[in-house]
């Protein structure tokens, strides 16, 4: 009798898990089927078909960009003495929309691959971006008090962790030390790791606590997307709003964004602050709009001058570009913006597979180009590459 209550508990154990589990094994598994490479133009645009996410409704009153005549783009550019045929780059970069504006008009819209005016593209690491905008903005509003506090204050959570005695500013430069290794395609790599954890809905939050630190802090430049989930939690913890709740009063409202979007969530309803954001074309053009305006939208300070002067410069000889301390050399790095070389004062916001929110203040130019790169993987096709795309943007931006 004893071992027949036994089995029965085992059993009951076991149908239970099944139905707890069998439906995320389910989902996680046509997830995986829909990021196969030869899915992901229609995936990138229905992230929310896999996962739960967080909405943002379009602003009650629109901002709309004055338009005028597309421009010819360059029939050519150049990276390392290559020369590039414009339009079979964009081809070959497997480019879904590309926004071009220039002394605030848009003069070129163009939109393949599934993509459309309204469609919400993934962001991927472009999320940083806006993770900082809003913690440029709790920190104005005096919800946190001064980045070189450790993010371990606000965060207990995070003692004996990684993270314990890092202070905000070095998250927000990508110099925490902490131990990540960051290669997309290897399926073993920790930001791997991370992303099926998310898929399978566990806690981002706890992911973070795991981490362990693998040199001092402030001395190397060491792109780690999960510093930029920490900023998540911080600012979640300091405002006592959602990311998206405080996105949607703070930024979306206020520069009239066009369309709904989305931010994808992990089963704890926090969302992906890392590369989360689902959002259109023209509305991932507002926040270079509001970046190239110092912060400032039609005559309202939305993000402090000082915080965008900050965010898009590199402050420190680890933080420049071409550093002998950086991972990623082709590139400076501020508060979660990617800062290039050059006299132009140029900086972006980059996500995988060929994302970016290019900004030039020199010729007053942004550009957004949003895409599906199937050859994103292969390091060695210049197609991929994000210093050979800097090379188009640059071309375009001086050709009009």
């Amino acid at each position: 009798m004893r071992i027949l209550s036994i089995v029965l508990v085992i059993l009951l154990i076991a149908v239970i898990a099944g139905i707890i589990y069998f439906p995320k094994i389910k989902r996680a598994k046509a997830f995986a089927a829909s990021l196969d490479m030869a899915n992901i133009e229609h995936s990138f645009l229905h992230m929310d078909e896999h996962l739960p996410i967080k909405k943002l409704t379009k602003s009650p009153a629109p901002f709309r960009f004055s338009r005028t005549r597309d421009i010819t783009l360059p029939s050519s550019f150049e990276h390392l003495d290559q020369s590039y045929d414009t339009r079979a780059f964009l081809d070959s970069s497997y480019t879904q929309g590309l926004l071009i504006i220039q002394n605030d008009s848009i003069c070129y819209e163009q939109y393949g691959r599934s993509q459309q005016e309204d469609s919400q593209h993934i962001s991927w690491s472009m999320a940083k971006s806006y993770v900082s905008a809003l913690m440029g903005i709790a920190i104005e509003e005096g919800h946190i008090k001064d980045i070189n506090q450790t993010v371990d204050e606000y965060l207990p959570e995070l003692k004996g962790s990684g993270y314990e005695g890092v202070s905000i500013k070095d998250v927000l430069q990508m110099s925490t030390g902490v131990k990540f290794d960051e290669t997309y395609g290897d399926p073993n790599s920790d930001i791997q790791r991370y992303w099926k954890g998310f898929v399978f809905g566990k806690s981002q939050d706890k992911f973070a606590t795991t981490l362990v630190n693998a040199r001092p802090p402030g001395t190397y430049n060491e792109y780690i997307s999960i510093n930029t989930h920490v900023l998540g939690m911080l600012i979640v913890k300091a405002t006592g709003k959602s990311l998206s709740e405080y996105l949607q009063t703070k930024i979306w409202d206020p520069l009239g964004n066009e369309h709904d979007a989305y931010w994808l969530a992990d089963g704890k309803g926090m969302e992906m602050a890392l590369g989360g954001l689902n959002v259109s074309l023209r509305d991932y053009a507002k926040l270079g709009r509001l970046y190239l305006n110092q912060g400032n939208w039609n005559g309202k300070q939305i993000v402090p001058a000082s915080w965008v002067e900050a965010s898009t410069h590199a402050s420190e000889p680890h933080l420049l570009p071409h550093s002998e301390l950086s991972s990623r050399p082709d590139f400076g790095y501020g508060y979660q913006w990617w800062i290039l070389d050059g006299d132009e004062e140029e900086y972006m916001a980059i996500g995988v597979f060929n994302q970016y929110i290019y900004i030039n203040p020199t010729t007053n130019t942004i550009i957004v180009k949003n895409s599906a790169n199937q050859n994103f993987y292969d390091i060695d096709n210049p197609h991929s590459q994000s210093p050979v795309h800097v090379e188009l943007f640059r071309k375009i931006a001086h050709s009009m």
